[in-house]
């Protein structure tokens, strides 16, 4: 099997999840989302304004709750992920989140313990710096780039790494979305 096959299967799948997502019971569907971010107001909107119909709806509606979500729904939002190279469980035990931020961060595993003691140092400092855990879509980055990056955010003030972060969040609420589309079908 291609790569090109497996993706226009995960596309289908994504296609046939969106059906199901917008004919999905409240609860249900909040529960799901949960798992994507667990900011209440960005899983109320993203229930709110179904039907979607098309992924690219979704992913517009996504980025929209999560750019404009308050200090608090992004506090909660970033209380559901664990610091980069940490193996804890998301979102207070959310095996579906969870499993997903490993395979988020699986580039980190591969590191020698001399890069995840200065990720965990950056870590860290960043936290002191900002007040709360280092967010970046870690997906398909290796614990260097990670170091790196953060290290340079380092020197963002608040307001700017503030949307640093939102941006961030947003590409894993997308990743995430892909998913839950994926498994909805």
């Amino acid at each position: 099997m291609t790569v090109g096959t497996d993706s226009a299967r995960a596309e289908e799948r994504r296609r046939g999840g969106i059906t199901a997502f917008d004919a999905a019971p409240a609860e249900e569907l909040r529960a799901a989302l949960h798992s994507c971010c667990a900011a209440k107001t960005w899983v109320e909107r993203m229930v709110a304004g179904r039907p979607y119909r098309s992924e690219a709806a979704l992913c517009a509606a996504s980025d929209h709750a999560t750019l404009t979500l308050d200090d608090d729904g992004l506090a909660q939002a970033l209380a559901g992920h664990p610091r980069i190279g940490d193996r804890a469980p998301a979102h207070g035990g959310d095996r579906r989140s969870a499993a997903w931020s490993r395979g988020e961060q699986a580039g980190v595993g591969s590191a020698d313990a001399g890069l995840r003691d200065e990720l965990a140092a950056a870590n860290a400092e960043y936290e002191r710096r900002f007040g709360h855990v280092y967010l970046v879509c870690a997906s398909g980055r290796s614990a260097a780039e990670l170091l790196a990056i953060c290290r340079s955010r380092l020197e963002n003030g608040v307001e700017a790494e503030r949307d640093v972060v939102l941006g961030e969040l947003a590409k894993i609420n997308q990743l995430r979305l892909g998913k839950l589309l994926e498994e909805s079908r």
